[in-house]
């Protein structure tokens, strides 16, 4: 049977990928810098004799192909780069490039993929279809990797019929899944803010553009352009998260520059707050006596996770780890931007759990000590290697 073979193998090869999964961790690369991680993947895909091509610089898209290969595509995503955090966890596995760490599990997504491609290339024979894998770069930072292979053709020759990705979920103990049908996550956008005025001495403020304060003054207002223009029941946060200006107790400085994001889980609401953060920011400092340059960076849509493709995932991932250990994932105002590949086809974008309290693991992704209970690789990569094999269209 082929669910139980499938169990079988992640099994036997999770103390192997466990393994490569403390490799990547040590070995961590910025977003589109994953040059190393890249032929890391291509060697393994290699040694098994599975076909790929690099695109986008340093993704891969690889190729499984079971019988009746036109029969069906589906294709399986995993994402390498990392995030510019110091590493504090004092694990044998910590990184060894300072200032970058696998603090987002893309370490853990790349292994469960790879783990996922030895047992399905070993089991080919007994599944139908193709099995596309798309080892991706460069989640972390816009313009977002997915649309750079997007543009390189991954969902192309031969066009998959439904995409699934996995990511960690440190409040979900490990041995649990979950699924959501529907928008799961939000757009995220970047929003950069130059003040400029007249600067001068600190005790005769009337003499200039106070930047500082008109800068204070704007951060406030803004958050009236969520409060008050957008419908309380749709989520929407816009945090601004840097104030950079000034460098003594006696200068009020002539510059000073915000940056921030917005997010939304509407896309006509999305579009309008950019206009309406324009005219807000643009007059209020005007009318304070100061210029502006603001740019809004458009980035990744929202996670919309197909009904049909997610319900049949789910009941499959049901199936592999019993009713009791699948449960439904919460709405996210986190982005992804897997959420490009929801736009052009069917995608299921769901959660592994990695928590274990006893053990200490209780730290959330983008901290510097985040850290995952690594039964979850056998978890995961016998998961996508299962959805790969089964879900049918």
């Amino acid at each position: 049977m082929l669910k139980e073979r499938i169990k079988e193998l992640a099994q036997q090869y999770s103390p192997e990928f466990i393994d490569v999964r403390r490799h990547l961790h040590a070995h961590p690369e910025l977003s589109y810098q994953e040059f190393e991680t890249s032929k890391f993947v291509q060697s393994k895909l290699s040694g098994w004799n599975i076909s790929f091509e690099v695109m986008a610089s340093t993704g891969i898209v690889a190729l499984i192909k079971g019988k009746n290969p036109e029969s069906r595509c589906i294709a399986l995503r995993g994402d390498m780069d990392a995030l510019p955090i110091n590493e504090q966890n004092t694990v044998e596995y910590k990184s060894l490039n300072e200032g970058v760490m696998h603090a987002c599990g893309h370490d853990v997504h790349t292994t469960c993929l790879l783990g996922a491609a030895k047992i399905l290339n070993e089991l080919k024979e007994e599944f139908e279809g193709t099995i596309k894998l798309i080892f991706q770069p460069g989640e972390e930072k816009n313009p977002g990797g997915a649309s750079l292979m997007i543009k390189d053709g991954v969902l192309t020759n031969p066009k998959p019929q439904g995409i699934i990705g996995l990511h960690v979920n440190p409040s979900l103990e490990v041995g649990k899944l979950s699924f959501r049908k529907g928008r799961v996550m939000a757009s995220a956008d970047e929003i950069y803010i130059t003040i400029k005025g007249k600067g001068g001495h600190a005790a005769a403020p009337h003499l200039t553009q106070d930047t500082i304060l008109i800068a204070s003054q704007l951060i406030v207002s803004l958050q009236q352009i969520i409060s008050r223009n957008n419908s309380p029941i749709s989520p929407s946060v816009l945090s601004i998260c840097s104030f950079q200006g000034g460098h003594t107790t006696n200068v009020i400085p002539s510059e000073v520059k915000l940056m921030g994001t917005f997010r939304a889980m509407d896309e006509v609401w999305r579009r309008k707050a950019h206009q309406l953060i324009t005219k807000h920011a643009t007059e209020l400092v005007h009318a304070l006596g100061a210029e502006i340059d603001l740019h809004i960076d458009v980035g990744y849509p929202c996670v919309d996770n197909d009904d049909i493709l997610t319900e049949t995932s789910w009941k499959l991932a049901e199936d592999f780890m019993g009713k009791q250990n699948v449960e439904e994932t919460e709405i996210r105002m986190g982005a992804e931007d897997f959420g490009y590949y929801t736009q052009l086809i069917p995608g299921c974008f769901y959660r592994l759990g990695v928590r274990n309290e006893q053990k200490g693991i209780i730290h959330n992704v983008h901290t510097p000590l985040f850290n995952i209970d690594e039964k979850a690789i056998e978890i995961g990569m016998g998961m996508m290697a299962w959805l790969g094999a089964s879900v049918k269209f």
